[in-house]
């Protein structure tokens, strides 16, 4: 019998858990993060799901984030066409999802509140959420991820910036690696209508923070 839980017992358990979600580059690590130090909250990065212990992932059950143990290499992944990076990504979220969920149901077992940078789908936080306890954090233009991705000066930037200059044309692979943020296949999700409290980021130059800050924290109710 294969194990299944019903959403409204995981609605119940996680309902001091909030969830942004929306496009890379809104702006969504910033604000769980200050979310969490104004209110006291626990903060839940991009990769929480990284507390569950790699060596206990499987190959079968989950080969999406197995997926860096068996490829040949940096330059392999780099390489992927729009597609299959995309493709990939879904599987990886999908995989995520059961891995997120219980981490989440571990923490709020305190009773504290929780900020979560999800990548959870919609359909699935329709399920396990409502409206009050999700924000959708949106770009305009959605795409400037493609030129932006590496205005930002962190370890895993650098890493991945790394690797591009290792492969064999480099040049190449980093016009690959931009044109992965422009591709949107016919089954893409539509943030604009997901029937979620939604905030679109289309100031880039000035610091815009804690203007966020406030509506988010309205919005939740904190």
């Amino acid at each position: 019998m294969k194990i299944q839980i019903s959403d409204n017992l995981i609605k119940h358990y996680l309902q001091n858990v909030y969830f942004i979600n929306g496009h890379s580059y809104a702006g969504k690590s910033t604000m769980v993060k200050m979310l969490a130090e104004r209110y006291g909250m626990i903060a839940c990065g991009e990769n929480y799901h990284d507390a569950f212990p790699h060596e206990k992932l499987s190959r079968w059950k989950q080969p999406g984030l197995c997926y860096f143990d068996t490829m040949s290499g940096w330059e392999e992944w780099l390489n992927m066409t729009p597609e299959e990076h995309w493709n990939w990504m879904e599987q990886v979220s999908r995989e995520c999802v059961e891995v997120e969920i219980l981490e989440l149901l571990k923490l709020s077992a305190g009773g504290e509140k929780i900020i979560v940078d999800t990548n959870i789908p919609v359909d699935i936080l329709r399920e396990i959420s409502d409206y009050r306890h999700v924000a959708i954090m949106l770009c305009d233009p959605p795409d400037i991820t493609a030129t932006r991705f590496f205005d930002r000066d962190d370890p895993e930037k650098k890493f991945m910036m790394e690797q591009i200059k290792r492969c064999k044309d480099p040049e190449a692979t980093l016009k690959n690696f931009n044109s992965w943020a422009l591709y949107h296949p016919p089954e893409e999700i539509d943030w604009q209508h997901t029937g979620f409290f939604t905030y679109t980021r289309s100031d880039f130059e000035n610091d815009t923070r804690e203007e966020v800050l406030q509506t988010l924290a309205a919005h939740f109710g904190l």
